[in-house]
């Protein structure tokens, strides 16, 4: 069994979530009337899944082109040493253009994705203040072309 499974979720519960990744903005009511339950048990089970951890809050998702932000990009970041990752990473939570930042295995200690508004701007990102990070030693960019796939976690939870 999974994680998620060993969370105490049901069927109902799966069903909530199922509704909420096909939109996250549909109303309780709406939800409890595909579900054929009461409007109070859906409120039951979101404050359940907030306690647990599962659902952790929402998150407004805009078309980051349309802000005038036309690049997306990855970058594999090594450091100098293990032991320089608490500094680093607080020096990129000051990064406003870093979206995402993981702790990895592998080649790089650190992997982020970032969104600026054309290469310059990466250039500029990337020389003035990524590389500019003590315990830095080197970076690697990888510039996203294409995001055909976008989307949640099926999920799969045998009960």
């Amino acid at each position: 069994m999974d994680g998620a499974c060993n969370l105490q979720l049901d069927d109902l519960d799966f069903q909530i979530l199922s509704i909420l990744f096909n939109d996250s903005r549909t109303p309780f009511l709406e939800i409890a009337r595909q579900s054929h339950v009461s409007g109070g048990t859906i409120h039951v089970r979101m404050k359940k899944m907030e306690d647990l951890g599962i659902i952790k809050g929402t998150k407004l998702i805009v078309d980051n082109s349309k802000l005038g932000y036309d690049v997306s990009c990855f970058i594999g970041i090594r450091l100098d040493k293990a032991s320089s990752y608490q500094d680093v990473l607080k020096e990129m939570k000051a990064i406003d253009e870093i979206v995402e930042l993981h702790y990895t295995t592998g080649e790089y200690s650190i992997f982020i994705k970032l969104i600026c508004k054309n290469i310059s701007h990466l250039q500029d990102i990337l020389m003035n203040k990524i590389q500019n990070i003590n315990g830095v030693q080197s970076t690697n960019a990888f510039i996203s072309l294409l995001k055909p796939i976008d989307r949640n976690i099926k999920l799969n939870c045998n009960l």
